[in-house]
């Protein structure tokens, strides 16, 4: 029978179970390795890690002008110039965006594929 197990945190240096639920947890996910981590490093890590590391996790916005009414548009990419980008009123027209949580505000898409 599994029991709990004592591991030091590589980041903080301090000593934290790997309690039978999460070994039991992490067999399920067929993960093989122990944390090397302790749940509040990982999880500063995992927070660090979203939103692209930029500043407080806001993604950086690029100006175009929509190829169909001539608006400004607002896109979370570098527009290449090789196809139009749509403001989001012109992008949900064409089926763009799917309704999710891309859709709303004043960002737009490119025209053609969805990514």
């Amino acid at each position: 029978m599994a029991t709990d197990q004592t591991l030091r945190c590589r980041e903080c240096g301090r000593d934290f179970l790997f309690t039978v639920g999460e070994q039991e947890f992490y067999a399920s996910r067929g993960l093989v390795n122990t944390p090397s981590r302790c749940p509040e490093c990982r999880a500063a890590r995992k927070s660090s890690m979203q939103g692209g590391g930029g500043a407080g996790g806001r993604r950086e916005m690029f100006t175009a002008t929509c190829s169909s009414c001539g608006r400004e548009a607002r896109v979370p990419f570098q527009p290449r110039g090789d196809k139009p980008v749509y403001c989001s009123d012109c992008y949900q027209q064409m089926g763009g965006g799917g309704g999710g949580r891309h859709s709303g505000g004043n960002g737009g898409g490119y025209g053609g594929s969805r990514w």
